[in-house]
């Protein structure tokens, strides 16, 4: 304990202290109260352990947490702990009695509580005003508490009585004191006072102060609940004379809002707007609400911004449709590059619209990989019809109410996508984008994909309603253009209602012609280049595609190009260089070390490997596929991360390969004696599909029997038990990627004949296709003969046309 004066020279005593936050306990008073502090809990539990009285001393403030002497009151109370409870929320419940008043002389900061050296007071010392003076007193105070019990509510009848019939001024002091919902300070100063009729006096003080203010409180209170029901009954008054005035006939008189001249502007908008009959008796119906409206009338604004909403439609409002099928093909063929069956169907749109007169019916799903054209073209399809362009995004979307719009009741409602769209055009007959339709999702608020139906439906979107709009609007005259990643997650019905047009993935040759035609000289005016200052040859571009890119768009092409074009002006400038030229021997001192290295192909013939072709998401590849023959008891290891229909196509190449083992000198009992460990390299893509079919027979019998594959040889198929070879899909990538590669023979399935249509004409004159119809044309195509190389039995007619490449310059 901390050092202290001589205890043993005084009648002071130390007793266990508690500082109390904003409670004053009076001699005599029994009351409860919480006790949170650490050091509070151990000085209760220590006066109700050894019987001994503790300490309460109030604090000054009651933010401090750990109080000094100066913190603290001078007068506090000794009291008796009577019972301590343990609450669920972690603090204790004490019940105490006030015993005596006292005096702190000093504090002590002991090991676990406070300790208070205290000198006792007097409760209340000798009087000092006579009988009558304190009678006098006493009156006034119990007039005083019928005034404030009249202001405060629920004031308990038992108390009146126990002040109205006190027989002291002790038992009133005590009386009102104790049970008044007085500041604290104020009870600390009563605490303080020593005589009965000083007390009594300051309580009176206290009781006048707390009337005048809650009268005060309740005058105030009375003025605003007035002003309430004023404006309240004003309401009411206006709606019953606007009632009467129906009833009578009469016109309400307008407002000082909205006058005459401007319900006339109004009204004369709505004749010129060319609106329907139901929209023009729905907004003439609106306006004259607004004639009977108060000035701070909220319905009135509802009502204003609904007319104005409406009015800003295009009903009336077109465009002219560019009739010249020539221009418009002009300038698909301007904005991009290929996509020959997109530019086909548009043409055929433009044709169907000027025969009818109306795009009813045609909704077009631009369908393909990230990247390739969807949204541009749809900028294009505008250009070429001459429309009005406006985009809607529907990634993310997950409301109905984002499709269909808000209720105008409801607070910050507004129009939903498709009419803020049709503002936005502001024609009747624009291209609306519906970009990303496939990124639609549902939830608790409704499914808007079933909101959509309406949109596109031919049948239903002559009458549109939207929630806010509430009036049936003609979409019919919209030319609907959606676009999609993947078409899994659109709803079946909202698929049937569209014509699914695919963008496949720019092919080697496409992507060159794209970059000299469009990409390059885009780059070179963005970054403020010519074309005598930067030239990209032939050969970079082609490493661009082939060694720092792999996708099937063409935006990664795009932003390596503009990191060319970033490099070439810090040259230019700072260096002084007049021209720049990018090649494929110093585009690494440009843009680093290459990223993507060629397809692995072997550059002799082996046996028991093979040339497959596959097809990604981001173009055609080379699929080498290993065989490797084991002494063992039959075992079959199929590695590389091969889906299942990879692995049942193994089983079938297999069966098959057993059944050819005696025509090409294979052991009948291979599948016995002999472990097969069938491998397709970079293990860690996942790969799956069945036209490796005839690639894993190829494969199987040539490390069987020991016969080579020729090297300049790749094929795909799907393979039948019996070996007949199926059709395959991708033929146009996977095609692409054998030219890339040098293959100079293609084995592809008969059935795929008519595909080649869509090859790029560079490739087919680079190359030989044999059409295979069994697995006996592949073998005889693709094994080395002991004289020599089988010339392939069905090369393909090659088709003499000219190749379409950009224009040579010194881009």
């Amino acid at each position: 304990m901390a050092a202290m004066t001589d205890i043993k020279e005084t009648k002071n005593k130390i007793y266990p202290c508690v500082p109390t936050r904003e409670l004053v306990v009076f001699p005599n008073m029994v009351m409860h109260f919480d006790v949170g502090r650490n050091t509070s809990v151990k000085a209760v539990k220590t006066a109700m352990n050894t019987g001994t009285l503790v300490f309460l001393v109030p604090q000054k403030d009651a933010n401090v947490e750990r109080p000094t002497r100066q913190d603290l009151c001078t007068v506090g109370t000794l009291a008796r702990v009577k019972q301590i409870i343990k609450t669920p929320g972690g603090a204790y419940r004490c019940l105490v009695e006030g015993k005596q008043k006292a005096k702190l002389v000093e504090l002590y900061s002991g090991e676990h509580y406070y300790e208070a050296l205290v000198r006792n007071v007097p409760n209340y010392s000798k009087e000092k005003l006579d009988d009558a003076e304190l009678g006098a007193v006493m009156r006034e105070l119990k007039k005083t508490f019928v005034e404030y019990a009249e202001l405060m509510p629920r004031m308990p009848q038992e108390l009146y009585t126990q002040i109205d019939t006190a027989p002291d001024g002790i038992s009133l002091f005590e009386a009102t004191a104790f049970n008044l919902m007085l500041q604290f300070r104020d009870k600390q100063i009563l605490n303080e006072i020593s005589t009965v009729g000083e007390k009594l006096t300051m309580l009176l003080t206290i009781l006048t102060r707390e009337v005048k203010i809650m009268a005060l409180e309740q005058k105030i209170h009375e003025r605003v609940q007035e002003a309430m029901d004023e404006s309240q009954r004003e309401y009411y008054i206006r709606e019953q004379i606007k009632a009467l005035q129906e009833e009578l006939g009469e016109k309400a008189p307008l407002t000082e809002i909205y006058d005459k001249q401007e319900l006339a502007e109004l009204l004369g908008k709505v004749a010129e707007a060319g609106l329907s009959g139901e929209a023009q008796e729905k907004l003439s119906k609106e306006l004259s609400k607004l004639k009977g409206m108060p000035a701070s009338s909220q319905e009135g604004q509802v009502i204003r911004n609904y007319v104005d909403t409406v009015l800003e439609l295009p009903w009336s409002r077109r465009s002219e449709d560019n009739k010249d099928l020539k221009l418009a093909e002009k300038i698909l063929e301007e904005d991009h590059y290929g996509m020959k069956r997109v530019k086909e169907r548009i043409l055929e749109n433009l044709a169907v619209m000027q025969m009818t007169g109306t795009p009813k019916g045609q909704i077009i799903c631009l369908y393909g990989p990230p990247g390739v054209g969807k949204t541009s073209v749809g900028k294009s399809i505008a250009r070429a019809t001459g429309r009005k362009y406006v985009r809607v995004s529907l990634g993310g979307v997950k409301d109905e109410s984002d499709i269909r719009g808000h209720r105008k009741t409801y607070v910050a409602s507004m129009p939903g996508r498709i009419m803020t769209a049709m503002i936005q055009a502001g024609t009747n007959n624009p291209v609306m984008l519906l970009d990303e339709i496939d990124k639609m999702s549902n939830d608790f608020r409704g499914d808007p994909a079933s909101a959509m139906l309406e949109v596109l439906d031919p049948e239903q979107n002559v009458a549109f309603r939207d929630h806010f709009i509430e009036l049936a609007y003609d979409l019919s005259e919209v030319l609907f253009i959606t676009t999609a990643n993947s078409l899994d997650t659109i709803a079946p019905p909202l698929l049937d209602r569209m014509e699914v047009i695919e963008l496949p993935s720019y092919t080697r040759e496409e992507k060159f012609n794209i970059a000299k035609l469009h990409l390059i000289p885009k780059q070179l005016e963005k970054h403020g280049l010519k074309a005598s200052q930067l030239k990209i040859t032939d050969d970079a571009v082609y490493a661009l595609i082939d060694s720092y890119t792999r996708e099937a768009g063409v935006r990664k092409l795009e932003r390596h190009i503009a990191a060319l074009c970033r490099k070439a002006d810090r040259q230019i400038l700072e260096d002084g260089k007049k021209r720049i030229t990018v090649k494929n021997s110093n585009i690494t001192d440009f843009l680093g070390h290459k990223k993507y290295l060629d397809d692995g192909v072997s550059k002799k013939d082996e046996a028991g490997l093979v040339n497959g072709l596959a097809w990604t998401s981001v173009g055609g590849v080379i699929m080498p596929l290993e065989v490797l023959v084991m002494d063992g008891k039959g075992k079959i290891e199929l590695t590389g991360s091969l889906g299942e229909v990879m692995k049942e196509s193994a089983k079938i190449a297999v069966s098959l390969a057993r059944s050819l083992a005696a025509k090409y000198g294979i052991d009948p009992s291979f599948y016995e004696k002999k472990d097969l460990h069938i491998h397709a390299p970079e293990g860690a893509v996942p790969k799956d599909g069945p036209s490796a079919g005839v690639t894993m027979t190829t494969a199987l019998i040539s490390a069987l029997s020991g016969i080579k594959v020729r090297h300049d040889v790749a094929m795909t198929g799907e393979i039948t038990l019996r070996g007949k070879v199926l059709p395959i899909g991708g033929l146009r990538e996977k095609t692409m990627a054998a030219y890339k590669a040098g293959i100079t023979t293609v084995i592809i399935p008969k059935e795929n004949k008519g595909d080649l249509d869509d090859v790029d004409d560079t490739v087919k004159l680079a190359m030989n296709f044999v059409f295979a119809e069994t697995i006996q044309d592949v073998l005889d195509a693709a094994l080395v003969t002991p004289k020599g190389r089988r010339k392939s039995d069905m090369p393909f007619e090659l088709v003499k046309k000219p190749v379409k490449r950009a224009r040579k310059s010194d881009i």
